[in-house]
């Protein structure tokens, strides 16, 4: 998509800070990071939604997400790593392209777990929810 930054960043037409890059993934530090180390991974191939992204992407994509996590960990020092994607304007996803934040977390920093992020209810019975998923998969 010619009006993509990210595509623009896949396609050199942008600069970026590049980390790591496979046949399906380019990962690079994130523009507006929220600690030292964010860095973005997204695929080479323009796909808005991640619930959408072909399967034979995924694979590449989540090993440069397992690299980038590993090396985060051992370069920043870091106790752990978050690891998490906005799949739609509704749940975060600012910019229409796939992709996944890795971000290095430190004992004591004062952030919480991905449950942190949604304020919700959950309330209906497990089973049906499960037959409900199953039903669409």
């Amino acid at each position: 998509m010619a009006e993509c930054v990210f595509c623009k960043i896949v396609n050199g037409e942008i600069d970026a800070h590049v980390v790591f890059e496979n046949e399906h993934a380019v990962a690079f530090l994130d523009a507006n990071p929220v600690v030292d180390g964010h860095t973005v991974i997204v695929p080479k191939k323009h796909v808005e939604r991640f619930s959408d992204t072909p399967g034979e992407i995924i694979g590449g994509l989540f090993s440069a997400v397992r690299e980038v996590n590993r090396a985060i960990i051992e370069s920043r020092d870091a106790d752990g790593a978050n690891v998490g994607l906005n799949d739609g304007k509704v749940a975060g996803q600012a910019i229409p392209h796939t992709h996944v934040h890795v971000i290095p977390r430190y004992s004591g920093d004062g952030g919480g777990s991905l449950h942190s992020i949604v304020k919700g209810e959950a309330g209906e019975d497990l089973k049906k929810v499960a037959e409900g998923l199953r039903a669409a998969i």
